[in-house]
């Protein structure tokens, strides 16, 4: 039997930062995937986390936990695939460091991914965006850190790892104000930032606690702001935001659909999909297609440009109120 916690911690904290060269967020995002399973098979398995085995994550286990995360946890399909992805990578590493996993990793490996539908994107409209923004309070501290945080998320089209990943030295406020970006794989972009985004920065950080750690957005114990508490401080103001804005309530308001809504404002004032993937820090422009969907726009233009078919002009002549009466009855009784 092969204890999982000593393979795991090689896993995350020398396989992926040393040797695949992960980038911070991937491998927060790995971790983040097997703390959600280790708490799953313990429960199940009534062990304590730190006592389980590589052996007790089976592809039973895998299968109940992903089936988990979807039903009791409500996460997406594409979400689901992210989970086994990472689980995957982990079982490919233990294939050349305990051959005697092989078998069960291969196993593991032919776990198939679920299909995703490729359904239209979610994003705010801009009064949405206002409301949201206008939601908290900017005379007290944490106001002030979420009105920043909200700004920054929707301007700069911010996936949740980058902007809770934010540090200070990656923020520019001379002129011209900019933010330094790390994104997945690696790939880096400065944007410049609006001009009340620097406003809303610049008021967060005169009361911004000092911590040596370097982080931009701190949570209320003063360490580095979360995943979970942004979704958490989100989905509050969101809530804030509805009493004003009605609509909001009927949209389900995620980190991701700021940068939804981001792509979304963007394309329609540059009309110029290269500008959207380079603005989102997509590596292709495949990735960006899905606001090409959402937006009518452009459909509204071919629609305009073409030439419909003609019709032949005529009326309808409804039938004989009498006549249609005796075809039912007739119908009726060879039903009976």
């Amino acid at each position: 039997m092969t204890a999982l916690a000593p393979e795991l911690s090689r896993f995350l904290r020398e396989h992926l930062p040393r040797d695949q060269r992960a980038s911070p967020h991937t491998c927060d995002a790995y971790a983040y995937s097997f703390q959600l399973l280790v708490i799953f098979a313990a429960r199940q398995l009534q062990k304590a986390p730190s006592q389980l085995e590589v052996e007790d994550i089976g592809v039973p286990m895998i299968l109940s936990f992903l089936e988990h995360i979807e039903r009791d946890r409500g996460n997406s399909a594409r979400s689901r695939n992210a989970r086994l992805a990472a689980i995957k990578s982990f079982f490919r590493f233990l294939e050349y460091r305990v051959p005697a996993c092989l078998d069960q990793s291969l196993r593991v490996r032919d776990i198939p991914v679920k299909k995703t539908d490729q359904t239209l994107v979610t994003s705010l409209t801009r009064a949405e965006i206002q409301a949201l923004i206008d939601a908290p309070d900017p005379k007290i501290i944490y106001g002030a850190r979420d009105r920043a945080m909200l700004h920054l998320a929707f301007s700069a089209g911010l996936r949740v790892s980058e902007l809770v990943g934010l540090q200070l030295d990656q923020l520019e406020l001379r002129s011209p104000a900019t933010i330094h970006v790390i994104g997945k794989g690696r790939r880096e972009r400065v944007l410049p930032l609006w001009k009340e985004g620097v406003i809303a920065l610049k008021a967060w950080l005169a009361v911004r606690q000092q911590r040596h750690d370097g982080a931009l957005f701190l949570n209320a114990a003063g360490f580095a702001m979360t995943r979970s508490g942004f979704e958490y401080i989100l989905a509050k103001h969101a809530h804030t935001a509805a009493q004003s804005l009605p609509s909001i309530a009927a949209k389900r308001v995620t980190p991701h659909v700021l940068r939804h809504s981001c792509a979304q404002h963007m394309l329609r004032a540059t009309r110029d999909i290269r500008k959207v993937a380079l603005w989102l820090g997509h590596a292709n422009l495949q990735s960006t297609e899905i606001y090409l969907r959402a937006d009518p726009t452009d459909k509204l233009e071919a629609l305009a440009a073409a030439s419909s078919p003609t019709l032949q002009p005529g009326t309808f002549s409804p039938p004989d109120k009498l006549i249609a009466m005796l075809k039912e009855t007739r119908h009726s009784n060879y039903a009976e």
